[in-house]
């Protein structure tokens, strides 16, 4: 069976699609850090879905570590879903170099450093796929949010230019833009449940779009139409907004 890597593997999102894949015949490389506290989960999708599940200790903010780690790959994946995800406190940023930094190298320099990697495999074999999960703070900017979403817009540019330029090598590139994902934390805000997607159905319906080489999807429909009603609202009035 071919190999899926999935990096951030530990968080609910992660853990949903290394279910979706392990029952679609995939093996998987599940990567983070401390990725051993999922150890009985992975030993459970064995089990259950008569496949290899090997877990990779992996700090995506380590750069100079990231193609030691891909080498050590015995066999290389055909396909690659990055996960991980930083949503930094904005006050606390302006004010610390540290939270700020972290956002930028787990939402995007990290990404581009492990995904460079894929990418030259991937043109050379002309076959595999990569799923970016990136989010809809990264379609426009907003004062709540701005440091958070300026790394997601940076993310989802890249992957619009890795689209691009590996089409013609038969490598299929998947922009995912969530809104708001049920988690633990998420569900504890007042916000509207109808603007949450659960991350179950988000994992099957990555699987579902990334198999049909689908180029760019959102976690729901609504999310669809509220983002392009804030990216038509002129500056003018869009800066004197608090959203």
């Amino acid at each position: 069976m071919k190999y899926v890597l999935i990096i951030g593997a530990k968080s609910e999102l992660g853990m949903e699609l290394a279910s979706v894949y392990a029952k679609n015949n995939y093996n998987l490389y599940l990567a983070g850090r401390s990725i051993e506290k999922i150890q009985s989960q992975s030993e459970i999708l064995e089990k259950q879905n008569n496949n290899k599940v090997i877990l990779c200790e992996l700090d995506v903010t380590d750069v100079n570590s990231h193609k030691d780690f891909y080498d050590s790959l015995k066999i290389k994946p055909i396909g690659i879903i990055y996960v991980a995800g930083y949503y930094p406190d904005q006050n606390k940023a302006l004010l610390n170099w540290e939270e700020t930094s972290n956002a930028i190298n787990i939402n995007y320099v990290g990404a581009l450093s492990l995904l460079n990697l894929a990418v030259i495999e991937f043109q050379e074999s002309q076959k595999g796929f990569i799923v970016g999960i990136t989010s809809v703070a990264g379609l426009r900017g907003r004062g709540k949010n701005y440091i958070y979403g300026s790394t997601k817009a940076a993310f989802i540019a890249y992957l619009n230019g890795l689209r691009n330029s590996l089409t013609k090598y038969n490598v299929n590139i998947l922009t995912v833009i969530p809104g708001f994902i049920k988690t633990k934390k998420s569900m504890q805000t007042n916000l509207p449940r109808f603007l949450f997607t659960n991350p179950k159905a988000l994992a099957i319906n990555i699987f579902d779009s990334q198999q049909a080489n689908r180029g760019i999807i959102y976690s729901a429909f609504i999310w669809r139409v509220i983002m392009l009603i804030i990216k038509i609202i002129p500056d003018f009035i869009f800066k004197r907004m608090s959203i």
